[in-house]
């Protein structure tokens, strides 16, 4: 399967990206080919293959929610260069 100059430049475009004219070229025949290698393995026949979303069988491991005492803020605050009450005080952002 070829992918055409246009639509490599449709691509581009939509993702607000410029190229050269020899960018283009090689950018078409690249991702023809990796549609070629794809497209071959299309014909394998994989109807008794469990579909795996991915290579390695993770799993999560959650711990329990637990209720665990803070540190007392006076600790927290105890290297900030500026603190007020019991936050720290930042330069302002949005004006």
């Amino acid at each position: 399967m070829a992918i055409s100059r246009e639509e490599v430049q449709h691509v581009a475009h939509l993702a607000r990206l410029e190229f050269s004219e020899a960018e283009l070229e090689r950018f078409t025949q690249e991702l023809s080919k990796i549609l070629d290698y794809m497209e071959k393995l299309s014909e394998l026949d994989t109807s008794g293959v469990e579909p795996t979303y991915h290579a390695l069988n993770l799993a999560n491991r959650f711990r329990e929610d637990e209720v665990r005492p803070s540190f007392p803020p006076e600790e927290i605050l105890s290297n900030a260069p500026q603190k007020e009450g019991t936050s720290f005080v930042v330069p302002r952002v949005i004006k």
